[in-house]
């Protein structure tokens, strides 16, 4: 399948002809043929978005709603091609495709729902006769940087609310899955959004630092955000920082799962094998640490096992729960996380065996930190299980890592559960739940070396838009000289 840029309403090729192949990871056949884009390509984006930012902006809140709604409906009857090209382009299975599809859907309606939220407020002045307010205006032109693990979602959460609030965007699609980055924009222009607003750009993986840096220090570039991993979100947080543009950075996780000596153990082990496994475990809220207290970690490993071992892992188009990795290199750091774990004592309980890009579920128990896998992020099905000793130990394991995203508590005692969550550091907490969960009206976003800002409901309208003090005043009013 060829995919073009989409530009000012229409597709085309890349200004030079040049393209490049994704090839399918399972099959090692031609998944997509995108535009390799130019520097001339990237003007011509951000021509079309500042063009037609002063009418959006303009648009009225009900017929702004009424597009993202239309266009919530016609993605999910694109259902069928995203999960093609998400299988082909990512190696995922149909079900996360699937869901993939229908989350996104949810999105736009939320981003739809918010249109008539970009509420302002009167504030009292000291000046007499002075009408003063706050009003929140739509910032501009905003760059969107979406990744391949859950494209459908992460593309749409990147462009939904920035248009909900008035922007215009440009969706720099991810050189793993261009076709599937794509196909968003072709639900949202069939909607009949206007030529403009939406614009995707997708370029050659050797041409990504240049085509990003030209993005970003546009002039007319106002808001950038970035979903992907925290080394990459570094450069792009400093090259925002230099030309004083707000970022709105999602970045790597390396989420605890804790069990407490009073959980429910049976609740737990669901909870941790959806939260690790979902996708591979290449979700950046997958579970990438299991933290047990050593009072009930025999019992819980050896269900735990006894489940991850049940998991078929296979061709992503079969009957499967773990489809293909993105790439064979991720499959191979994979043997190394098990290589050097168990050549410093952990124990391989579960899985550990590797068919090409695929990985079984593998669990690896009595990790300890020299081990990679207690701090490096996996983003595949590998997964350390650390026991600890009380609460204490429990907490201070928790957040001995650079990341803070998701986190899950289990204790059968939520007023305990809540106390150990608020001295977890991430962004987001779960009890009795697993670290895997989104909904689109929920602030989502970390701390620390995961990221700042936040997706999602009304707190990513202060992400898209500036905050204006505007004043009415008495033309007569007295001056002191």
């Amino acid at each position: 399948m060829n995919i073009s840029l989409f530009i000012n309403g229409a597709d085309r090729a890349a200004s030079t002809g040049r393209t490049y192949d994704r090839i399918d990871p399972f099959t090692e056949k031609l998944a997509t043929r995108a535009a390799a884009a130019s520097l001339e390509d990237v003007e011509a984006a951000i021509e079309a978005a500042s063009a037609a930012f002063p009418a959006w902006s303009k648009t009225a809140p009900g017929q702004r709603r009424a597009l993202l709604m239309k266009a919530a409906d016609i993605m999910e009857a694109k259902v069928g091609e995203f999960t093609k090209l998400m299988i082909e382009e990512t190696g995922a299975t149909a079900p996360w495709a699937g869901f993939n599809v229908m989350f996104s859907a949810n999105i736009l309606r939320e981003a739809a729902s918010m249109t008539t939220q970009i509420s302002g407020e009167i504030i009292p002045s000291d000046k007499p006769g002075t009408l003063a307010m706050g009003v929140r205006q739509a910032a501009g032109v905003c760059l969107a940087i979406a990744p391949w693990n859950a494209p459908v979602i992460l593309g749409t959460r990147a462009v939904a609310m920035p248009i909900a609030c008035g922007n215009t965007v440009i969706l720099k699609a991810s050189e793993q899955c261009p076709g599937t980055h794509r196909l968003i924009a072709t639900a949202l222009s069939e909607a009949g959004l206007p030529a403009g607003v939406i614009n995707v750009v997708t370029n050659a993986p050797e041409d990504a630092s240049e085509i990003v840096t030209a993005l970003i220090t546009h002039p007319a570039v106002k808001r950038v955000n970035f979903t992907g991993s925290t080394r990459v979100g570094k450069i792009v947080a400093e090259t925002c920082g230099k030309h004083l543009k707000p970022a709105l950075l999602e970045l790597g996780g390396k989420a605890p799962l804790v069990i407490l000596d009073d959980a429910d153990i049976d609740g737990a082990v669901n909870a941790a094998i959806f939260g690790a496994f979902m996708n591979q475990g290449q979700i950046c809220m997958s579970t990438e640490r299991i933290i047990v207290d050593e009072a009930i970690a025999d019992q819980f490993v050896a269900k735990l096992a006894a489940r991850a071992s049940q998991l078929p892992a296979g061709d992503p188009r079969g009957h499967v729960v773990l489809g293909s990795l993105i790439s064979l290199d991720s499959a191979m750091k994979m043997e190394e996380l098990i290589a050097d774990a168990t050549a410093k004592g952990a124990k391989l309980v579960a899985g550990g065996k590797r068919s090409g890009t695929v990985v079984e579920a593998t669990l690896l128990d009595h990790v300890t930190p020299d081990m990679r896998v207690y701090s490096e992020e996996s983003f595949g099905p590998v997964k350390p299980i650390v026991r600890v000793s009380g609460e204490e130990e429990a907490i201070r394991v928790a957040n001995d890592t650079e990341y803070g995203l998701s986190s899950a508590v289990f204790s059968r005692d939520v007023q305990r559960a809540m106390a150990v969550a608020a001295r977890i550091e991430s962004g987001i907490c779960h009890i009795n739940g697993p670290t895997l969960h989104d909904e689109a009206q929920m602030p989502f976003g970390g701390v620390k070396g995961s990221g700042y800002g936040r997706f999602g409901g009304k707190a990513a309208i202060d992400e898209f838009t500036d905050l204006r003090w505007i004043t009415v005043e008495d033309s007569a009013q007295h001056y002191p000289f």
